[in-house]
């Protein structure tokens, strides 16, 4: 594989290319101390496989793969452990790699690349990430795979900025997508939102007590504006 190095460090440059020399499949052809140098270089000509920093000065690495139209496969070879789910929004982007990197989680993240399909033409993933539903099924973007949940399974939908947590009985999922946009999806008959924040499956409840209710280990603030509406929803001697 044709590959080129993009890290605004000297020191960081020359451990990839140390760890990509113990490869003979892969093939450095440069190495760049900023993304638009890169930029230049990817404009003139075609390589499989890029090594980029995401914190460089004036363009991060996020940026960068934002101006390719067509990007290759990407490895994220970072110190900064922070961004691993707003990369794997990207469909070029094959592993995340936090510094110091070791020979062997290098070699399994040139394993990754060379069996991985090639990149879409589009750089991102949709911002969506929850696809679509039908009948019980609810169908989520994770890691490019689109994976059913069965809707009932669901206890609770919890908001965190830009993402959301989707917890069911047998595993928790986070997405890119919004509040609004799942409640859209999920059946009103079994799911109630009580606060901003918060979805639950009015099934699951087990205990409500002052604000709040008890859903499996979960304490659910609720809202006193939506309080009425889940008293309502609840079947009262």
């Amino acid at each position: 594989m044709n590959c080129i190095i993009i890290d605004d460090e000297a020191t960081a440059r020359a451990i990839i290319g140390q760890l990509c020399s113990k490869i003979p499949r892969l093939n450095i052809l440069e190495d760049f101390p900023n993304a638009m140098q890169a930029i230049k270089y990817l404009n003139q000509n075609e390589v499989d496989l890029i090594f980029l920093d995401i914190h460089m000065p004036d363009f991060t690495g996020f940026d960068f793969i934002e101006t390719l139209k067509n990007p290759p496969k990407i490895i994220l070879t970072t110190s900064d452990p922070n961004f691993a789910i707003q990369a794997f929004e990207y469909d070029c982007i094959i592993d995340y790699l936090v510094k110091p990197i070791t020979q062997e989680r290098f070699d399994k993240a040139i394993q990754k690349a060379e069996s991985a399909d090639a990149p879409s033409k589009k750089a991102k993933a949709p911002k969506n990430a929850v696809e679509t539903s039908s009948g019980n099924d609810l169908y989520i973007n994770i890691d490019r795979r689109l994976i059913k949940i069965d809707i009932p399974t669901i206890y609770l939908v919890e908001a965190k900025g830009d993402y959301i947590l989707l917890k069911t009985e047998d595993k928790n999922y986070t997405v890119h997508s919004t509040l609004k946009k799942i409640e859209d999806k999920l059946p009103n008959d079994l799911f109630l939102k009580i606060h901003r924040s918060y979805i639950i499956n009015v099934q699951k409840i087990i205990d409500i007590e002052d604000n709040s209710v008890l859903i499996k280990k979960d304490v659910i603030p609720v809202s006193r504006s939506n309080r009425p509406e889940l008293m309502k929803r609840l079947n009262l001697l």
